[in-house]
């Protein structure tokens, strides 16, 4: 009997572990809409979250740090998701579900995802995160393309060319829509969906 005792005691650290460092995430976000990234500190992270410093720094290393785990929370889920859709929905259905998952993910966190896209370029942890979900998107929309019977190839006028324009227009669109209103980006999430129908050869 004894021995089951650590076990339950590892699961009960992990958990308040958990907890924790969700709330480190959450207390980021929040600091992000009231301060700005530069703003913010180590310590106001630290102070939002109920714990010290050193108990912040258990946890993760730098406000780099910090904000790079906030950012892979935020896409994660959708990664997946972009993926079991682009391989078993039909492909205008797949365009459609994507871009509200988009959307969804924009309005509810686009402060988060705005500061990824303005760090990207200097903090490269959070710069290689940004690639690798960009990859993650363009593979995504390059299965679609090609289930609608885009040829595959790198070529100017194949899938995983036309894929990859396709991302970083949406990801722009998307910057600049989401600083303007709800409005401004279901008129985005629109104009992109509609372009990668063509794109697919879905409408004309």
């Amino acid at each position: 009997m004894p021995s089951h005792h650590p076990a339950r005691s590892r699961r009960a650290t992990e958990r308040k572990g958990d907890l924790r460092e969700r709330a480190i995430l959450d207390t980021c976000e929040a600091l992000l809409t009231q301060k700005g990234y530069d703003a913010m500190t180590v310590g106001d992270i630290a102070q939002g979250a109920g714990i010290t410093r050193g108990a912040l720094y258990f946890y993760f290393g730098s406000k780099q740090e910090v904000v790079t785990a906030l950012v892979a929370r935020t896409v994660e889920h959708l990664w997946e998701r972009s993926r079991a859709t682009a391989q078993t929905d039909e492909p205008r259905q797949a365009i459609a579900a994507a871009m509200q998952r988009t959307v969804e993910l924009w309005d509810e966190h686009g402060l988060v995802m705005r500061t990824a896209i303005d760090l990207s370029l200097t903090v490269p942890e959070i710069g290689e995160l940004w690639s690798h979900t960009a990859d993650l998107f363009i593979t995504a929309i390059t299965v679609v393309l090609e289930r609608a019977g885009v040829e595959a190839g790198t070529e100017p006028e194949q899938a995983s060319a036309m894929a990859r324009a396709l991302c970083w227009m949406i990801e722009r669109t998307f910057y600049h829509a989401s600083q303007e209103s709800h409005e401004e980006l279901q008129k985005a999430s629109s104009t992109c969906e509609h372009i990668w129908l063509i794109s697919a050869g879905l409408i004309t």
